[in-house]
């Protein structure tokens, strides 16, 4: 893969005019993408997901062992063989606007929150009763026993069950709404905002962190050391590494991969992986057109791609910057499993998937697949793609477009001739697919993009969330995982472990997502 040359000196003269960083009170820090909106249920995308964790509070927190933990709560007391659970809120919780936090804002906000999130919807199905019997007890009456409502309440990946002002939560769950006031150690200053360059929050000084423990992910003590964060809207990747090297900013949440080496050399930064689960990749197929309305044709696809070639596409040729042989469970998921895994070889046997794709009775419909070059590694896996599929007998072509063009074209139902789509690369965070629920793609009950309907698939998912214990819970996951081999939802095509690279005067900076509570400067 071609790696082009870094201009420091260029880069650096052409980074936006940005105050040195270094500031004991102020951090500075590059996002992978711009605050598309303010509202945490209005969309999946991560960059809103990391502002609504700073700026919002959630009932339970997230380790980085995956477990739940007491967040906003004081206690919880599951009664009656679970099917009632009562959570008690901590003292001196209050919103942005000095507002007390309050039940009721706590049950307002869950409603509105769990008719958009997937693990919601789940939940709000097993709800019998939720009320708020005084102002600080919020008491849950289930149809049947939900052993993992914490993990629901707590989840780190988006939708983010964040606890809002009841007024707020009023607002129609498919509305967005404008006014940011939450209760968590940040505060979002709106008058600073600038869309595409800049989105400015201040420490929260009436927070009230958890005491005692250790921060762990988005559970512990979150303490503010920085009155004042700023994002810095950097698109273009030579001018962010000009940045960074120029101590303008202090921290870069995705370096682009033709950085690393620069950024590695530079004894003044720390380039690492904060997230073990990696961006989980994949090949989304459009299940309502031919050809991969057939899951025998699925099946061939999935038999003629290598993940190595995909994420060399993407992300270079050392193997410490990816995985492959991954399954439908990310590597790090006590879920994943083993079985169902030879349907993934490597290099993979184009022989087989030719003569698989034979026996589907595919009879040359045509196959488009959509991508856009402003995502490159994204870009790459498609070209891989194409190709391995045309070795194979597909008729298929690779469409690009810009980003605005590709979202209205995956919203397409149609057939090809009108407009619609075959296939297109993706990758979300590995959190996602730790397990069945919180991964938006697996989905049999034509919710999800692709439209995958599978009806097995959407019982199995609903097993999971009531089963005992996490035995049982492994053994649906087992059987999941053989079913989506069987049936593809989509195609998984490897996990990237992208870095994140920050000034080494930083110190603290936690495991996961980019969190900006318990970091300081030494």
């Amino acid at each position: 893969m071609k790696r082009r040359t870094l201009l420091l000196g260029a880069a650096a003269l052409a980074a936006p005019r940005i105050t040195r960083a270094q500031s004991k009170t102020t951090l500075k820090f590059i996002p992978y993408a711009d605050l598309a909106m303010l509202d945490p249920i209005a969309t999946r995308n991560y960059a809103v997901r990391n502002h609504a964790l700073m700026v919002f509070d959630t009932l339970y927190g997230i380790d980085d062992q995956y477990q739940p933990q007491l967040q906003m709560l004081e206690g919880d007391l599951v009664e009656q063989d679970g099917r009632q659970w009562t959570l008690t809120l901590r003292e001196g919780l209050r919103f942005h606007d000095g507002a007390p936090v309050l039940a009721r804002d706590a049950v307002a906000s869950l409603r509105r929150w769990g008719v958009r999130d997937p693990v919601g919807n789940a939940l709000f199905a097993a709800i019998d009763e939720l009320s708020a019997p005084t102002d600080r007890t919020i008491r849950f009456r289930l149809k049947a026993a939900f052993p993992l409502l914490p993990f629901a309440l707590g989840k780190s990946n988006s939708n983010v069950a964040a606890i809002v002002p009841e007024r707020l939560a009023r607002t129609d769950p498919f509305k967005p709404f404008t006014e940011v006031v939450g209760s968590g150690p940040f505060r979002f200053v709106a008058n600073e905002q600038v869309a595409g360059v800049r989105a400015v929050y201040r420490r929260f000084e009436n927070y009230v962190p958890r005491a005692g423990g250790t921060p762990s992910f988005l559970a512990g003590p979150k303490i503010v050391n920085f009155d004042r964060v700023e994002w810095h809207i950097i698109p273009d990747a030579a001018t962010a590494a000009g940045a960074l090297q120029a101590g303008e900013v202090d921290w870069w949440e995705f370096p682009t991969n033709e950085y690393w080496p620069a950024l590695k050399a530079r004894r003044e930064l720390m380039v690492e992986v904060l997230d073990p689960t990696g961006l989980y990749a994949f090949c989304r197929l459009n299940h309502l057109n031919p050809p991969f309305n057939d899951p025998a044709v699925r099946r061939a696809a999935l038999a003629a791609i290598s993940q190595a070639d995909v994420q060399i596409a993407g992300y270079g040729t050392d193997p410490a910057t990816w995985r492959t042989h991954v399954g439908f469970f990310a590597p790090e998921s006590p879920m994943a499993s083993p079985d169902g895994m030879d349907a993934l070889r490597e290099p993979p046997d184009l022989d087989r998937a030719n003569r698989l794709l034979a026996a589907s009775g595919y009879g040359g419909a045509k196959v488009v697949m959509i991508t856009t070059p402003i995502v490159p590694s994204l870009n790459a896996a498609a070209q891989v793609i194409v190709q391995a599929w045309q070795r194979i007998g597909f008729n298929v072509e690779l469409l690009a477009s810009d980003v605005a063009s590709l979202i209205q074209r995956l919203s397409n139902k149609g057939s090809i001739d009108a407009g619609g789509w075959s296939a297109e690369t993706d990758s979300m965070a590995g959190i996602a697919a730790l397990d069945p629920i919180s991964n938006p793609q697996m989905r049999g009950d034509g919710s999800a993009f692709g439209w995958p309907t599978i009806p097995r698939l959407e019982e199995l998912r609903s097993a999971w969330l009531t089963a005992p214990d996490i035995a049982a819970r492994k053994e649906i996951c087992r059987q999941i995982q053989l079913l989506c081999f069987d049936q593809p939802p989509y195609i998984p095509t490897g996990l990237a472990l992208q870095p994140t690279a920050y000034s080494k005067s930083l110190t603290g900076v936690l495991r996961g997502v980019p969190l900006f509570w318990n970091v300081r400067r030494v």
